[in-house]
C-alpha cells in the first residue's frame, strides 16, 4: 500500500464519523470555573454587596490565593516556623495555571507543563527542586533527576499537508524545507548575534528582578518586538514564525504586541539562540524538567504539606486593612455563606486585576499597575486516545509536537486563535511498547477582549471539531483514536509583557515590604512563568514582620 493511499484510507473513519461509523467521543469543559470569577464582575442592576458573613476565623497570616505564589508564600512561612496561617483558593483545588489532572486514568497538565532548569539568579526555586529531591549535589556537582528531565527527541516541527507533510527535529524551521528558503539562514545567524550580544552586553535574568533596568533596556520595552525585527532587518518569515511562536509559548501573543525586551529576554535569559550551521548558543541551562501532570506536580507538592490550612472553593470579594490587622471576607462556594477571616498579616497572591476591585483603601500603585497590565486567554485541551499514533516521515515522536502554519504575505502571524501544537503525556513513561495516552493540546488568543469573549462563546463541539481538524493534518489516524476530550478555558491565563511593562514603577512599588498588606503574584513581573511566580511568593512569605515568629 503507498503512504499516499494510507493516509487517505486513515481518514476515512474522521470523514464518515457523522455516519456514525467511528465511536462517539465523550468530553466537555473542566477545570477553572468562570462563574466563580464572575463574582467580582459588577453586573446590571447589582449593586454589587453580599449577604454579612456568618463565620468569623483568625489567623496569624492569611494568604489569598492558592497559584504558585500564595503556595511558595506559604512554604516561605512554614520555613520560617510560621504556621498559624491559611489559604484561601477560588478553584477545587490549589496550583492555579500550574495545575494537574487525569484523563482516562492517564496524568496530564491543566496548564503549565515543564520548568526549565533554573539559572543561579532563581536561587529560591533551586532550593525548593533541592528540598523535593530533584536536584542535588554529587561529587561536587549540582545534577538532576534524569527521571524529571526531558526525555529524548525532545521536540519537532510537521511542515506540509497530509498526504506529503512530514516532521523535522526542533522546531526552528530547517533552510531549504518547505517552511524556510535558503536565505533564512543569514537571518537565523544575524538574529543568534544579536542574542548574543545582548546577554554580554545587558543581564537579561529570571526573575526578571535580579536584572537592573538600565536605558537601553527602557528602549527596549518602548517597542514591539516587530518593531525591533524591522530595524534590525530580519524579515525572513520562518524566523518570524519561530519567534512568534516562541512569545506565544510564554507570552500568550506574537511578536506584534510583546515588547522587544520581552523578545530579547526569552532567548538571552535562558537557552540563547543557536542557528542551523552556527555557533552553538551558551549552554546557561541543563534541560527542561517535566512530569506527566506537568507542574501540577510541583504545585501538588507545595500543597501537600498544608493539610487543614488550605481551604478551596473560597472567592475573596472585600479585603480590608485596619491599623490593628486584616480583615477579608470571602464566600464560600461549597456552604454558600458568607465567612469573615480576620489575621495580622495578609499576603495578596491574586492576579492585578482581581486584588485591584477587591483591596479597600489600596495602595496607590495597586490601581494604575493593574489598569496597565494585558491578560492572555488560553485553552488547554486534553485528548485521550486508546492507542497509539502511526509514525509519519521524519522525527520520531517527540515530547513537544508543533504544527507548522504559513505567515500571511506581510510576514506578520495572525494575532488571534493561534494552536501551539501538543505535548504527549506519555513521553516520559518507560513502556517500550506505546499505547494509550493524553496529548495536551495549547492555544493562545493574544490579548483582545474579543477573543477572550469568543473563548467562553463557542461550545465545547466547536473546540472539538477544530482539535479534531488541526491535528488530523500531521494525524489522519488521530480522530478514529479519540475518545474523549476536556477543555480548560483561561480567561485571564497570563500577563502579558507589552512595551512599557518592564518600565513600570507602580509594579516595582507594589513588591516593596508592608505593615500589614503584601503582594505577590507573577504580574508584579509583567509575565508568568513559574519562576517569577515563585519568588514574588517566597519574598512576601519573608517580608512578613519578624515579629509575627515569637
Amino acid at each position: 500500500m503507498k503512504r499516499r493511499d494510507f493516509f487517505g484510507a486513515a481518514a476515512l473513519p474522521w470523514a464518515l464519523a457523522g455516519c456514525g461509523t467511528a465511536a462517539p467521543i465523550s468530553g466537555g469543559f473542566v477545570g477553572a470555573s468562570v462563574e466563580r470569577g464572575h463574582l467580582l464582575k459588577p453586573q446590571p442592576g447589582k449593586s454589587g454587596n453580599f449577604p454579612a458573613p456568618t463565620q468569623t476565623f483568625r489567623c496569624q497570616v492569611l494568604i489569598a490565593g492558592g497559584g504558585v505564589a500564595g503556595l511558595a508564600a506559604a512554604r516561605a512561612l512554614r520555613l520560617r516556623g510560621v504556621n498559624d496561617f491559611a489559604v484561601l483558593e477560588l478553584e477545587d483545588a490549589a496550583g492555579g495555571n500550574s495545575r494537574g489532572g487525569a484523563v482516562g486514568g492517564i496524568a496530564c497538565p491543566l496548564g503549565a507543563h515543564y520548568l526549565p532548569v533554573p539559572g543561579e539568579q532563581a536561587r529560591d526555586v533551586q532550593n525548593l527542586l533541592e528540598e523535593l529531591g530533584v536536584r542535588q549535589r554529587v561529587a561536587g556537582r549540582w545534577t538532576y533527576d534524569e527521571r524529571t528531565l526531558c526525555h529524548s527527541p525532545q521536540e519537532r516541527l510537521f511542515v506540509g499537508d497530509t498526504l506529503t507533510g512530514e516532521w523535522q527535529d526542533g522546531l526552528l524551521p530547517q533552510p531549504g524545507s518547505a517552511a524556510a528558503d535558503a536565505s533564512a539562514l543569514g537571518d537565523y545567524q544575524r538574529f543568534a548575534a544579536c542574542v548574543q550580544q545582548a546577554s554580554k552586553t545587558y543581564k537579561f535574568s529570571i526573575p526578571v528582578s535580579k536584572s537592573p533596568v538600565v536605558p537601553v533596556l527602557l528602549a527596549l520595552d518602548a517597542i514591539t518586538f516587530e518593531a525591533w525585527l524591522n530595524q534590525q532587518q530580519l524579515h525572513s518569515p520562518a524566523l518570524r514564525w519561530y519567534l512568534d511562536y516562541c512569545c506565544r509559548d510564554d507570552y500568550g501573543a506574537g511578536i506584534a504586541t510583546v515588547s522587544a525586551w520581552a523578545g530579547l529576554h526569552y532567548f538571552a535569559s535562558r537557552h540563547g539562540f543557536s542557528a542551523p550551521d552556527g555557533e552553538a548558543a551558551p549552554d546557561k541551562d541543563a534541560g527542561v524538567l517535566t512530569w506527566p501532570q506537568g507542574n501540577g506536580w510541583l504545585t501538588q507538592q507545595l500543597a501537600a504539606p498544608l493539610a487543614g490550612r488550605l481551604h478551596t472553593g473560597r472567592v475573596v470579594l472585600r479585603v480590608a486593612v485596619g491599623r490593628h490587622g486584616v480583615e477579608v471576607d470571602a464566600l464560600n462556594t461549597a456552604s454558600g455563606r458568607m465567612e469573615r477571616w480576620q489575621a495580622q498579616h495578609c499576603i495578596m497572591a491574586l492576579p492585578l486585576l482581581v486584588a485591584a476591585r477587591v483591596v479597600q483603601t489600596p495602595p496607590s500603585a495597586l490601581q494604575p499597575a493593574a489598569s496597565s497590565l494585558r491578560y492572555a486567554p488560553w485553552l488547554v485541551a486534553n485528548l485521550h486516545l486508546r492507542a497509539a499514533l502511526h509514525d509519519r516521515p521524519g522525527a520520531a515522536p517527540s515530547w513537544d509536537n508543533v504544527i507548522y502554519t504559513s505567515p500571511s504575505p506581510s510576514m506578520t502571524v495572525r494575532a488571534e486563535d493561534q494552536s501551539l501544537g501538543y505535548v504527549d503525556a506519555r513521553h516520559q513513561s518507560l513502556d517500550r511498547v506505546p499505547g494509550a495516552t493524553v496529548l495536551t493540546h495549547y492555544r493562545a488568543f493574544g490579548i483582545g477582549p474579543a477573543q477572550r469573549q469568543a473563548l467562553y462563546r463557542q461550545p465545547w463541539s466547536y473546540w472539538r471539531d477544530t482539535l479534531l481538524a488541526e491535528l488530523a493534518v500531521p494525524h489522519p489516524d488521530l480522530p478514529a483514536k479519540v475518545s474523549r476530550i476536556e477543555v480548560m478555558r483561561y480567561g485571564h491565563a497570563m500577563s502579558t509583557p507589552v512595551p512599557g511593562t518592564r518600565a513600570n514603577a507602580a509594579l516595582q512599588a507594589l513588591q516593596q515590604p508592608a505593615a500589614r498588606l503584601q503582594f505577590a503574584h507573577s504580574d508584579l513581573s509583567g509575565y508568568s512563568v513559574f519562576e517569577e511566580a515563585f519568588t514574588h511568593g517566597h519574598r512576601a512569605g519573608m517580608a512578613v514582620p519578624a515579629a509575627i515568629t515569637r
